[in-house]
């Protein structure tokens, strides 16, 4: 597989994106601008953390309306993976492709900090390595993090098993602890808390790890 990693003005998490991926894992994956009109090569694509366009209006807002966004749409919608961290996560809801809105944290501070994740469903195509329920450990970089949808959406989220990741402790006021969904579809996933910084023991967690080779493995027989 080779991903596209989209670099928005202002991402800084790219690069631990890029790493992790491709370095780390050994897929094939390179840099993708924002005003790219293609994806043409590409098997999936990584929407990095960071303050793209520096979270004017709301978080991922103005990131939303970038050229390369029509082709991850597109992609989307053929069933390729899709995964965004933090600002990327911010970018997939303002977008349409995950649904709900990240708000500011209730505590109205920053949070950077390694938090256990409770893994709440692992027959996603982006959990299979992990255990049902299993604790894992995780960073967060975020000031609004805290994930929000009216009830019609989490009892629909609750139906179709959406809801991914949940925080342990409900570090920044998450609707019922929530870090992290898919669509319906289960192509796409978004998440606050950081895996491509937690791949190796000196980064003090390899918990992200699994989550890559889950994505690998399970993508990847599909587009073979």
């Amino acid at each position: 597989m080779k991903f596209a990693v989209i670099v928005f003005p202002g991402s800084n998490c790219d690069l631990d994106l890029l790493w992790a991926i491709k370095d780390v894992m050994g897929a094939e994956a390179e840099y993708v601008r924002h005003d790219a009109t293609s994806l043409a090569g590409f098997d999936g694509v990584l929407l990095p953390g960071g303050f793209s366009y520096g979270d004017y209006l709301r978080c991922g807002a103005i990131a939303r309306f970038s050229n390369i966004m029509n082709e991850v749409i597109r992609f989307a919608e053929e069933g390729k993976p899709v995964f965004g961290t933090c600002n990327g996560f911010q970018i997939l809801t303002e977008a349409g492709l995950l649904p709900g809105v990240l708000k500011r944290n209730d505590s109205l501070h920053f949070m950077c900090k390694t938090t256990p994740i409770q893994v709440v469903n692992n027959q996603t195509r982006f959990t299979t390595e992990y255990a049902e329920n299993e604790i894992i450990q995780l960073p967060i970089a975020h000031g609004e993090g805290s994930y929000y949808c009216d009830e019609t959406t989490l009892a629909e989220l609750k139906e179709n098993n959406q809801i991914v990741f949940k925080y342990v402790e409900n570090v920044n006021g998450s609707l019922e602890n929530i870090a992290g969904i898919t669509n319906k579809a289960g192509n796409v996933l978004g998440m606050m808390p950081h895996p491509e910084r937690a791949m190796e023991e000196l980064l003090g967690s390899v918990d992200g790890k699994r989550f890559f080779a889950s994505m690998l493995k399970n993508f990847g027989k599909v587009t073979e």
